[in-house]
């Protein structure tokens, strides 16, 4: 018969009450574990038995954590650093030319130069296994939490997550959105203001995404409406493919843009002021500190040494049309 603490530890519960501590919202965290909502609520009310006490409490509509959900909480929090602090300590003892390392990208960055550098970085570490994985924003979170992945790369700065304590970070390059459009009469400004992008509509990324977000929060700080979206797709290749078929507006990072301007048929101009944000290694406190991955972010800082980032994403794309 199982006693208390394998009822509590032995499933996926403590997963499902994190996230719905992190959402407080049951039918959001349903769909984000991809569960239903009866199953999830079930879950959380089991937990609840086994620890005696009610974990959470609404007001309304709106969902708070009790005085029990918040020690829960805690409790939890302290039971992944340990398993992750273990599972770190023990990689730092392995070997720097064996092993696998795990890289999350978001899936809106450009990834062709981070293709070509882990082709190179195989020829010389051939018993180094690289998992390249696409990822979005939440999905990127909570791997790097659970440490299912060594580094992402992303975009900062993210408010995605408010406890950055666990978390470290290493810029790769300063980006910037550049405004892609049709207009003859914009087409020889070196930039544009954001009053005048919004005479056509536009094609964006979903309202949850990281470059949506940083767009809302531009034209919102420059008090201009933010631009109407007719459509909206989740990579830039899809943006790409609409804005070329129906002549509508859009705004993609300048390292796509460098990579892929042969494909998309307009013109591009940086806005001013400049819409800037970084790309960079995210990874777990001391993650960098394991051989392997020491090594690998050493090779980086060397590739990039060579060659600065945005000539690599460009001479990619020379290769690839040849």
């Amino acid at each position: 018969m199982k006693n208390k603490q394998e009822s509590i530890f032995s499933s996926k519960t403590l997963t499902y009450f994190l996230q719905l501590a992190e959402t407080m919202n049951y039918t959001q965290a349903a769909q984000l574990l991809g569960i239903t909502q009866p199953a999830l609520t079930q879950q959380i009310k089991k937990l609840e038995r086994t620890v005696g006490a009610p974990l959470f409490y609404s007001v309304g509509k709106k969902l708070h954590l009790s005085d029990a959900g918040r020690t829960m909480l805690s409790a939890t929090h302290q039971i992944y650093d340990v398993l992750n602090d273990a599972t770190d300590e023990i990689q730092q003892t392995t070997n720097a030319n064996t092993g696998v390392i795990k890289i999350g990208l978001l899936a809106l960055v450009e990834d062709s130069a981070f293709t070509h550098f882990i082709s190179e970085y195989y020829l010389h570490n051939p018993e180094v296994k690289v998992t390249f994985l696409n990822m979005t924003r939440h999905e990127i979170w909570e791997h790097l939490e659970n440490n299912e992945i060594d580094l992402a790369i992303m975009y900062l700065p993210d408010d995605t997550i408010k406890n950055w304590k666990p978390y470290e970070s290493r810029k790769i390059i300063d980006e910037q959105l550049l405004f892609l459009h049709h207009s003859d009469k914009l087409a020889t400004r070196k930039r544009v203001h954001f009053r005048d992008t919004i005479a056509s509509p536009w094609v964006t990324y979903p309202s949850s995404y990281f470059l949506s977000h940083i767009l809302k929060e531009a034209y919102k700080n420059q008090l201009v409406d933010a631009p109407h979206s007719v459509a909206e797709f989740t990579t830039p290749f899809q943006l790409t493919q609409f804005l070329n078929r129906t002549g509508v507006n859009s705004a993609l990072p300048n390292s796509f843009y460098q990579a892929h301007q042969e494909q998309i048929h307009a013109y591009a101009v940086a806005f001013e002021p400049a819409i800037q944000f970084e790309l960079a290694f995210v990874y777990r406190k001391g993650k960098d500190q394991i051989p392997r991955v020491a090594q690998f972010l050493e090779a980086f800082d060397a590739y990039l040494e060579e060659e600065d980032y945005l000539s690599r994403v460009a001479e990619n794309r020379v290769k690839l049309n040849e």
